[in-house]
Parts: C-alpha cells; structure tokens; sequence
C-alpha cells in the first residue's frame, strides 16, 4: 500500500505543554475578567476602547486598603489574599484552606465579610478592602480584639483574624447579639484548635462594651 505522506514535508505536532497551557489559561482569565466585572475600576474603560489587552502578564491595578490607595502590578490569576499579603505585606490575613471552607482570611468588601482566597484582586474594583490591621483605630484595639486576649480566645492564630472579623461585624450591626446570634456569625469560621466557647464569651463581652 503507498504511504499518501511518503516524500512529503510533514510537521511535527507541537502539542500541549505545561507552560502553553498556564500561558492560554492566563489569557482565557484575563478575558473573563474584563468581561464580567469592573476591574480596573479608575481606568478601565478607557483602555478596553483604546483596544488595550491585559494578561497573562502582570497588570498594575488600583486598589483602597484600609483606607489607603495602593497601585499594585498582579497577575490576572492573583487573589485579592495574595494581592494583600505578597503584595501589601499585609499578612494579618491568614490563608490555611485556600478553597473558601475555613474562612481564615475573611476581610471586609465595601464593609461586608469575604473570603479572600477565592475572589480575585481584578474583583474588587473600587470597593474598599478592610484587613484585621485596619480594624483597630488610632492604635487602640476594637473591643472584640482586646476580649479575645482577656478571654483567651486565640490559641494557634491561625483562624483569629478571620474569627474576629466576623464577630466585629456581627457586632457593629448587632447592638445585643444572643449566643446563636454569635454562632451563627462564626459558622463558617473554621477553628482546629476549638476555642469557640471562648469566642463566644469574648464577643458577647464586647456586644457589651460598644453599645
């Protein structure tokens, strides 16, 4: 039988490596971001018209932390959690799971609890990012803070600063919490070391101390 590619120029396939796999997926990401959200809030639609494509290198985008604005260059893959910390050496904001199911980074967007670990940085847009360092105002710990260290809430540390951002939330929109009031606001907050007892004394204690 004739071989139909004898004496023809035949090419050899390519394929997919690791490295042009990472590259199209960096660039399928950076695609879904421009598309469904308002990253790059401050400039973005200025140069999606002007044809500007982002990724997969980094791209430096605006972010307010804490009540400071801060241009940071990340790729489209970065988490607002690695944007915090690798980024903004703002390492309060623990990450352990790294799937959303401990809720140790939890921080404030526009004043709601996140979990860090699974929103990207390109997300956040222009709301305001608070972290467990912007919690305390003019160096004196919120009253959840300092009823964590009197009722000795920490153990590990791991999962305080995001237990504190949920009880301080619960109690700046909850004047009296009931103990399931606080249960319920910890639910998602994952703590290997079982200080919820604990917990729940030291923000029912500061429940008291804000109203």
């Amino acid at each position: 039988m004739e071989d139909k590619n004898q004496g023809s120029e035949s090419k050899p396939s390519k394929g997919i490596t690791r490295r042009s796999f990472i590259r199209g997926a960096g660039l399928s990401t950076a695609g879904s971001v421009l598309l469904t959200s308002n990253a790059l809030a401050f400039d973005y639609k200025e140069q999606l018209v002007a044809g500007k494509e982002f990724g997969p290198e980094a791209v430096t985008i605006k972010m307010k932390v804490n009540g400071i604005m801060n241009s940071i260059s990340v790729e489209p893959r970065t988490t607002l959690a690695s944007a915090l910390r690798d980024h903004l050496e703002l390492t309060g904001t623990k990450v352990v799971c790294d799937r959303g199911s401990c809720s140790a980074c939890t921080v404030y967007l526009d004043g709601e609890p996140v979990n860090a670990c699974m929103m990207s940085a390109f997300d956040v847009g222009n709301k305001e990012v608070t972290t467990i360092e912007g919690i305390a105002k003019n160096g004196k710990l919120h009253p959840v803070q300092q009823a964590f260290i009197e009722h000795d809430a920490s153990q590990c540390g791991y999962c305080t600063p995001g237990m504190v951002m949920s009880c301080v939330h619960l109690v700046e929109n909850n004047a009296n919490p009931s103990l399931e009031d606080v249960k319920n606001a910890t639910r998602g907050n994952l703590c290997r070391c079982g200080t919820y007892p604990h917990v729940f004394k030291a923000t029912l204690s500061a429940a008291k101390k804000t109203i």
